[in-house]
């Protein structure tokens, strides 16, 4: 059952059992709708205490059920029959309670929560707002400036602060227990939230609350509503304030934005390795990194911050200690922010070894290559791994762009090696490419997926081409960027078209953050690959020699004055204006919406040919890496879902007239012709079968 009743003596107790997350879905609901029906006629209850499960009290509505329309009973009615109870409800919360679960609580009398357990109202990040009364109790309980301010960002909070704001009444180790045993008069002096005055009206909260919306949810339209609805709690009734949320959250949750940000949160629940990968990984006790760079350091703490041990290698004395301060700057911010204590701090210190002597890596079970982009050197390092690591080992390379089963197939037994692409800054960024090598065995392909686990990452499974899914993207992404620059454009209209699509930063902002020299150096590694009936802009390589390699140097695309904020460079016009002339191009005016449209259908195409070649496992694998790899909105639910929205017809039709103009650059793919013959979306589109 769904949910379950017991009762001893004078107390009821009322069991959410839905897992994994006890989900507000049709079967709590009605479990719910039971409860209340059996208490009519139950006699001589003192009190109903409401829980879950150890690991979460309740999440909120079943986001699988927004796609259709909502079935009676409703949670607004079933929260509003709790609250109006004769014997009062107690919300022990066990574990996280969120949405849907956090206004169940909210419509109990009391709130006995454990510590540390997450409570919060998350549903903007769902393109919704809370549909059952979250956003008139909560303010009437705790005020405006913090209802709103929880509310409008969708960011939980631990219990503790939660008691600190009054949001929940207690915080215990053993809730149901307190909750059994406390005293009714402690209950009735909580009274029902419902019944408490409306809060005073805070502009200056509200205000900060849309500054911070803009700014940091820029394009999204649930924050913004949800704010005019905490707003209006200090206004209105409070039963009409509950009629208009319950309007707005229907109007949201058919929206196309809702639809998106439903589509992206199921795509990460199931971002996980692949069925047919049954094999026991390596075990990630001790893991040893090569390279202590800005990427070996951030892969070596993002380990430590799970409990590795982790053996930093590096090629020399200096590099050693680089490598040291390097990972004590991730330390320090770490700490700074709050993050990790002085004890969490010394604890990580002391699971790190960093020297040259590789040797002392003898006992790690996986190796994570991040060194210099050169196959050289990458073989260099892999030949050395492998004359000290155990013979079981994983191997595993960090490269953005070269061949893995080049560097492969020069060991003795290639089977055991893989690529593991992190993202920069790889502490922080969510995403991990898993890549295939065309040797590599199945015990290193899950030990990749356990990584990703441990590490509290998004794995995606990717084929081995150059670039392999992002960086294949990302690199036509700049090339459809070149030709407008040269043919009419700048890069700050670019770049502020791409912004107003939902980005948070364009292509050169982005390079200049990078280096300009990354790109460079990429650019002549495919000097001898590359189709030379391909057009070839040569602007990047210009900005390159004359020393403008972005913020690192303090001019790019950008002058960054001081060190501080981008500023616009006018020379940058002449210059490109200049390459223009040389190369013979009469240049024209483009909109934004040509920008958008252009730097769009080139990525679409481009990962639609990635489908075709099995490069990636499906459409919902490119949606991932594009949203948690390279900025694409995640609003907009990824490339390939936007594709989708836009129709295949569409973009085929557009890429067609755009062929004109260039016939290579823009040929479509065969896989978006092969969903036109078949009548299906990318999203079912089957990757064909590879031996």
């Amino acid at each position: 059952m769904a949910v379950s009743f017991k009762r001893n003596d004078s107390v009821a107790l009322v069991i959410l059992d839905n897992p994994p997350v006890n989900a507000m879905g049709l079967a709590v609901r009605q479990g719910l709708r039971k409860v209340l029906d059996r208490l009519r006629t139950e006699d001589g209850l003192t009190r109903v205490i409401l829980t879950g499960s150890e690991r979460i009290f309740a999440a909120g509505g079943d986001a699988r059920e927004f796609d259709s329309p909502p079935v009676a009973p409703h949670l607004p009615d079933l929260i509003a029959e709790i609250e109006a109870s004769p014997v009062p409800w107690i919300a022990a919360l066990t574990g996280a309670a969120l949405g849907g679960g956090c206004e169940l609580a909210l419509g109990c009398r009391y709130r006995i929560a454990k510590p540390g357990i997450q409570i919060g109202l998350p549903e903007v990040s769902l393109g919704v707002v809370p549909g059952a009364g979250g956003t008139q109790r909560l303010p009437r309980l705790i005020g405006i400036a913090q209802a709103v301010a929880m509310i409008s960002t969708g960011k939980p909070i631990a219990s503790e602060k939660a008691q600190e704001i009054g949001l929940i009444d207690a915080i215990a180790d053993d809730p149901i227990a307190v909750g059994t045993s406390l005293d009714m008069g402690s209950i009735s002096l909580t009274g029902r939230v419902c019944d408490f005055p409306r809060p005073d009206n805070d502009s200056g909260a509200i205000d900060a609350a849309r500054q911070t919306v803009e700014k940091r949810q820029k394009g999204q339209i649930a924050p913004l509503k949800a704010i005019e609805l905490v707003a209006a709690a200090s206004d209105g009734t409070f039963a009409d304030g509950l009629a208009a949320e319950r309007k707005v959250f229907l109007e949201l949750r058919a929206s196309e934005q809702a639809k998106a940000l439903r589509h992206v949160f199921f795509a990460e629940k199931g971002a996980k390795a692949p069925g047919w990968l049954t094999s026991a990984p390596a075990e990630l006790d001790e893991v040893a990194v090569v390279g202590g760079g800005t990427m070996g350091a951030g892969i070596a703490y993002a380990l430590l911050d799970a409990g590795c041990a982790v053996t930093l290698l590096e090629t020399d004395g200096d590099g050693v200690e680089r490598a040291i301060g390097n990972v004590e700057k991730i330390v320090a911010a770490s700490r700074d922010r709050g993050l990790i204590d002085e004890v969490g701090a010394a604890t990580r210190r002391a699971r790190l070894t960093v020297t040259h002597d590789f040797a002392r890596a003898s006992k790690a079970t996986l190796a994570i290559e991040a060194a210099f982009e050169s196959m050289d050197v990458k073989k260099a390092v892999f030949s050395a791994l492998e004359q000290h690591l155990p013979k079981n080992a994983v191997l595993a390379s960090n490269t953005s762009y070269l061949n893995i089963d080049e560097i492969a197939f020069t060991l003795s037994d290639p089977s055991r090696f893989v690529g593991l692409h992190f993202f920069a800054p790889a502490h922080i960024m969510k995403l991990l490419e898993v890549v295939r090598g065309e040797a590599s065995a199945d015990v290193a392909l899950a030990t990749g997926f356990l990584l990703a686990k441990k590490l509290r990452k998004i794995p995606v499974l990717a084929g081995v081409c150059d670039g392999f899914i992002g960086n294949r993207i990302l690199e036509r992404y700049r090339e459809a960027a070149e030709t407008l620059l040269i043919e009419g454009t700048n890069p700050w209209e670019l770049d502020e078209a791409m912004v107003a699509f939902g980005y948070a930063m364009g292509p050169y902002e982005a390079q200049d953050l990078s280096g300009l020299d990354i790109a460079y150096a990429n650019r002549r590694r495919q000097d001898t690959i590359r189709d030379p009936k391909r057009r070839y802009v040569s602007i990047s390589d210009r900005m390159v020699e004359e020393g403008r390699l972005g913020r690192k140097v303090g001019v790019g695309w950008y002058r960054y004055p001081g060190g501080g904020g981008k500023v616009i460079d006018p020379l940058i016009e002449d210059l490109v204006r200049e390459e223009a002339y040389f190369a013979k191009v009469a240049r024209r005016s483009f909109s934004d919406d040509q920008i958008r449209e252009r730097l769009l259908l080139a990525m679409i195409n481009e990962a639609a040919d990635i489908l075709s070649e099995g490069i990636a496992e499906n459409a919902q694998a490119i949606d991932l890496v594009t949203v948690f790899g390279y900025g694409f909105p995640r609003w907009r639910g990824g490339l390939m879902h936007y594709a989708d929205s836009l129709g295949i017809e569409h973009v085929i039709a557009r890429l067609e007239e755009l062929a004109e103009e260039d016939p290579v650059v823009w040929r479509v793919s065969t896989t978006l012709l092969d969903c036109k013959k078949k009548g299906i979306s990318l999203a079912e589109f089957q990757v064909p079968e590879v031996d």
